[in-house]
């Protein structure tokens, strides 16, 4: 079960996916429990453990339509590890999975350096420091 009273509000998380947004898009942002995203992660990824943030791309053609699942204990226990505030990593994983949904990848180191250029344009304009040296994520 996530408390939604932990998490940021709607409207900042609507700002930071509209940050990241190059082109308009119809995007479902959920958080879940560690069952569900473990259980998210191995059905479509093949790997059997709860990952921070999952983007699944439903169109990327006409317009842009897919859902960013973020796994709140995983964020919270990485958000610690990082001696981050829980905003700050959750602004992070909302844009790295909006940059995913619009076809960034972290495959290829060239790729990777500019995913998280990227991410660190974005996060330093919503005024939060560069996230990308602490860790990726693993959508």
């Amino acid at each position: 079960m996530v408390d939604p009273a932990a998490l940021p509000r709607r409207r900042t998380l609507r700002r930071w996916m509209q940050a990241a947004l190059e082109r308009p898009a119809s995007v479902t942002l959920r958080f879940v429990g560690a069952r569900e995203g473990r259980t998210l992660n191995r059905r479509y990824r093949g790997r059997d453990y709860a990952t921070n943030v999952l983007t699944f791309v439903y169109d990327d053609v006409a317009s842009l339509a897919g859902d960013i699942v973020l796994c709140a204990p995983v964020m919270r226990r990485e958000a610690r590890a990082q001696r981050r505030t829980l905003a700050a990593h959750c602004a992070h994983l909302v844009i790295h999975g909006m940059l995913h949904l619009q076809g960034y990848d972290h495959e290829r180191d060239d790729d990777a350096a500019r995913m998280e250029a990227r991410e660190r344009a974005l996060l330093a304009q919503l005024g939060h420091r560069d996230a990308c040296a602490d860790a990726r994520g693993d959508s």
